[in-house]
């Protein structure tokens, strides 16, 4: 389906299981897709009414070229956009990534609708130790010379890669077309305006406390950027747990999905209904 959000912007939303079963949203990072969830929904959906969707300026998506109409707060809106467009109820909610931070002013904005929350490879503020004259540097590229003068700045750097990502790109078939796929369905409008304000949004991290719904962190053992996020986070919500995937780094989905799942899935077995 397609969800019409409140400035006119189309988001390419897919939806399975049952309606009447508890809602599982999965929001992907700045640079991913719906379908970076693909290969757990159908085990999700046995149990859940599981929706997934391209935020806008991503995959197919809406892609405004007006650099107003892109923030996190924006696409927190869109995130209520979905779930009031699906009737999702008794939801829980995953971020991964930017998803996490925008995931994370949608459930402080509305802390009653939400039933559980994962935090997966996300900060409650700016990530740590990003070099602000190198983020510059890629956002003015991205300004003024596009996504493919950008895509070879940013292979360079490799500022989220891991070991593990690389052996995925080696070794399933079609993982590498798919990540070209991803960066090449994004809009540079959306890229420089959103990487410039992860690295200067303000720190939340105070204010997760306040939450008392179930929450889980996932984070992959490579990933050395949001690892220390993670902890902070899990610490600081009262009674949420964090589980660390070995052999994983940004997107442990891809690198161990077996132990990515069984975490979800031990967590969502245990939030009420």
């Amino acid at each position: 389906m397609r969800v019409r959000t409140d400035d006119g912007v189309g988001l390419s939303t897919l939806v399975a299981g049952p309606v009447e079963a508890p809602g599982l949203l999965l929001v992907h990072g700045i640079g991913g897709a719906k379908e970076d969830f693909a290969d757990h929904v159908d085990a999700f959906a046995r149990g859940h009414r599981v929706v997934t969707f391209d935020l806008r300026g991503h995959g197919e998506s809406d892609h405004p070229d007006d650099a107003e109409a892109y923030s996190l707060d924006r696409l927190a809106g869109d995130v209520q956009a979905v779930v009031d467009a699906t009737g999702l109820h008794d939801l829980r909610v995953l971020g991964h990534s930017m998803g996490g931070m925008v995931v994370r002013r949608f459930v402080l904005a509305a802390p009653d609708q939400v039933a559980a929350v994962v935090f997966m490879d996300t900060s409650a503020g700016p990530p740590p130790g990003l070099d602000r004259e190198v983020v510059a540097l890629g956002v003015e590229v991205a300004r003024t010379q596009g996504l493919a003068v950008l895509k070879e700045l940013s292979d360079e750097l490799d500022l989220l890669g891991s070991p593990s990502y690389q052996r995925v790109l080696a070794e399933r078939p079609g993982f590498r077309e798919y990540a070209d796929y991803k960066w090449n369905a994004q809009s540079p409008v959306m890229w420089a305006q959103l990487v410039e304000e992860i690295v200067r949004q303000p720190d939340q991290l105070a204010e997760l406390a306040a939450l008392h719904v179930p929450v889980l962190g996932i984070v992959g053992d490579e990933d050395t950027t949001f690892l220390q996020p993670m902890r902070e986070i899990v610490t600081t919500v009262p009674g949420a747990e964090l589980v660390v995937v070995p052999g994983a780094g940004h997107s442990p989905q891809f690198e161990n999905p077996s132990i990515w799942q069984k975490a979800m899935e031990s967590f969502l077995d245990l939030v009420p209904r």
